[in-house]
C-alpha cells in the first residue's frame, strides 16, 4: 500500500470517529433546550424610580402682556437684569388719555365748586327755617297771652267793669296775635320747601361729582395700564419688544402682545410629563434626581411639590376635561409633575430641557429577579369534581346510567377550557423547566421584587427571550450562559 493511500485511509477513519461523536452528542441532546440562568438573589436595598422628561421653569413667574393699545415710547429695563417689586419697566404712549383725564379732572373742579355754593345755600335754608320755628313759637305764645287777656276783658265789658275802648284794645292785640301765628306757618311752609329744593340741588351735585369721579377712575386706570410697574421681585428673562412698537391687548380668546417675562429665580423647578402608567406612583413629597442636558455630569436633588391631577393629552399638551371625544381619549397622556430643586445654580436658566428621576418606593433585604425573567402564561382551570365523572363504578353505584355520566364530563370538559393569565417564571429543577407563579412587588433597574413563589438560591431561566416565549413546565434544559445575548442577537 503506497503511503498515499495509507494518509486518506487514515484521515477517512479520523473523519468517521469525528462525525460519530457529534451525531453521539446530538442524540444525547435530543429535545433539550438550552437555557441561561440566573439566581433569586437578596438586595440590600431596591429602588424603584419614575424617569420623564420636561423643562426648567421657575416657581414664580409672570408673563407681562400688553393692557392696552399703544405705541411703546419707554422701555427702562434689558433682559438679564434683577428689578425690584414697584419699579418702572415699561411706558406706552398715553396722549389722548392723558388729556382726556385732565379735561375730566377741570369738570370735576368746576362741580365741586358749584357743589360748594348748593351745599351753602342749604345750610342757608335750613338756618332760615330754624329762624321761622322759633319766630311760631314765639308768635303762639303771644297768642296765647293776647287770646286770654281777650276772653278775660270780654267777661269784664260785660259785667260793666272797664270800658268798651279797653276791650277794643285787647281784641286788637288778639287779632294781632293770631296774624303774627298764622305769618310763622307761612315762612315756615316758605322755608322747607326752599330746604327740600336746596336739598335735592345738592344731592344731584353730589351724584354729578360721584359721575365725573368714576369717569376720571375709568380714564385714570386707562392711563394707568400705560405704565408697567414690577409685580414682584425678580429677573427680566424675556424681553421680545423694542421701543417704537405698538403692543396689542388680548381679545376674547386671543393673546395680546407679550412685552417681557419676569421670574423669581430663587426657587426652581423642573415641569416634566410623567406617563400616565407611571403616575399613580408619583406623591409628593418624594425625593428626585434632577439633570440638565445643558449641564452634563451634576445631579440636582429635588422634591415633589405638586402632582397634575388632569392628564395631557401628548398631542396638544392641553388637560383633558370631560368633554374630549372618544378619538382624543385613547391617546396616550401625559400627568405634569413639578419637581422643586433644593439647591438651585445660577447655572438654571426658563426653559433648559431636564430629566427628573423620581424616587417612588425603596425596599431593604428583598427578593429579587432580573427583569427579564418574569414572564406570563395561560393556565387551565383546575378540572372539578374529575373523580366522580370519570369512576363508572361510583356512577354506577349512585343509580346513573352511561348517558347520565358522560353528562357531566361534558360540563366539566367546557369549564375547564376556560383559561387565565397568571405571572410568573421558570424555575430549572433536576433538569426541567418548571413553571413558578410567583407575587411581585416593586421594580428596579433591572430587578425585580419576588413576594412570594420563590426562595433565595432557586436558579431561574433568564433567557433567551426566544426561549422564554416558546418553553413549557417539564421540558428538558441545559444550562448555557457562556452563550448569553447570542440568541436574542440573532432575532
Amino acid at each position: 500500500m503506497s503511503k498515499t493511500k495509507k494518509i486518506l485511509l487514515g484521515g477517512g477513519v479520523v473523519l468517521v470517529a469525528a462525525v460519530g461523536t457529534y451525531a453521539g452528542i446530538k442524540w444525547k441532546d435530543r429535545g433539550v433546550t438550552p437555557v441561561q440562568t440566573g439566581k433569586v438573589v437578596k438586595l440590600e436595598t431596591l429602588v424603584q424610580t419614575v424617569s420623564a422628561s420636561g423643562e426648567i421653569k421657575p416657581l414664580k413667574y409672570i408673563n407681562i402682556t400688553a393692557n392696552s393699545f399703544g405705541r411703546i415710547v419707554e422701555i427702562a429695563v434689558k433682559e438679564g437684569d434683577h428689578v425690584k417689586q414697584g419699579a418702572l419697566l415699561l411706558k406706552q404712549e398715553s396722549v389722548q388719555s392723558s388729556a382726556d383725564l385732565r379735561s375730566n379732572q377741570a369738570v370735576l373742579q368746576q362741580f365741586t365748586d358749584d357743589a360748594e355754593g348748593l351745599e351753602a345755600a342749604y345750610r342757608y335754608s335750613e338756618a332760615f327755617l330754624k329762624t321761622a320755628q322759633a319766630d311760631l313759637v314765639r308768635s303762639q305764645a303771644d297768642f296765647e297771652r293776647a287770646r286770654l287777656d281777650y276772653d278775660r276783658n270780654q267777661n269784664l265789658l260785660r259785667e260793666g267793669l272797664i270800658p268798651k275802648s279797653q276791650f277794643d284794645q285787647a281784641k286788637a292785640s288778639f287779632e294781632v296775635a293770631k296774624a303774627q301765628v298764622d305769618s310763622a306757618q307761612a315762612r315756615i311752609q316758605q322755608s322747607q320747601a326752599q330746604l327740600n329744593q336746596a336739598d335735592k340741588a345738592r344731592v344731584s351735585a353730589r351724584s354729578r361729582i360721584a359721575q365725573q369721579r368714576a369717569t376720571i377712575a375709568r380714564i385714570s386706570d386707562q392711563v394707568n395700564k400705560t405704565v408697567y410697574a414690577a409685580p414682584l421681585t425678580g429677573v427680566i428673562t424675556a424681553l421680545p419688544v423694542h421701543v417704537g412698537e405698538s403692543a396689542v391687548p388680548g381679545i376674547q380668546n386671543a393673546i395680546g402682545s407679550n412685552l417681557m417675562t419676569l421670574a423669581d429665580l430663587s426657587v426652581i423647578t423642573a415641569e416634566v410629563k410623567v406617563d400616565e402608567t407611571d403616575i399613580v406612583n408619583v406623591k409628593l413629597s418624594q425625593e428626585a434626581e434632577v439633570t440638565v442636558d445643558a449641564i452634563p455630569n451634576k445631579i440636582f436633588r429635588g422634591q415633589v411639590t405638586e402632582v397634575g391631577s388632569s392628564a395631557l393629552t401628548r398631542s396638544s399638551g392641553q388637560a383633558a376635561g370631560s368633554g374630549i371625544t372618544n378619538t382624543s381619549s385613547q391617546e396616550a397622556k401625559d400627568f405634569k409633575v413639578v419637581v422643586t430643586l433644593l439647591e438651585p445654580s445660577e447655572e438654571l436658566k426658563p426653559g433648559l430641557s431636564t430629566t427628573a428621576k423620581v424616587t417612588t418606593a425603596v425596599r431593604n433585604n428583598v427578593l429579587a429577579i432580573p427583569i427579564q425573567a418574569l414572564t406570563i402564561r395561560e393556565l387551565e382551570k383546575e378540572k372539578e369534581n374529575k373523580e366522580p365523572a370519570s369512576n363508572p363504578k361510583t356512577a354506577k353505584a349512585a343509580g346513573s346510567n352511561e348517558t347520565a355520566a358522560k353528562e357531566p364530563t361534558n360540563s366539566v370538559s367546557k369549564s375547564s377550557n376556560k383559561k387565565k393569565e397568571q405571572q410568573g417564571v421558570f424555575v430549572v429543577r433536576e433538569a426541567k423547566a418548571v413553571f413558578v407563579p410567583v407575587t411581585t412587588g416593586i421594580t428596579g433597574q433591572t430587578e425585580i421584587e419576588v413576594l412570594s413563589g420563590l426562595k433565595e438560591g432557586d436558579e431561574i431561566i433568564t433567557g433567551s427571550y426566544k426561549t422564554l416565549r416558546t418553553i413549557k413546565t417539564d421540558d428538558k434544559v441545559k444550562v448555557d450562559n457562556k452563550s448569553i445575548g447570542k440568541e436574542d442577537q440573532k432575532e
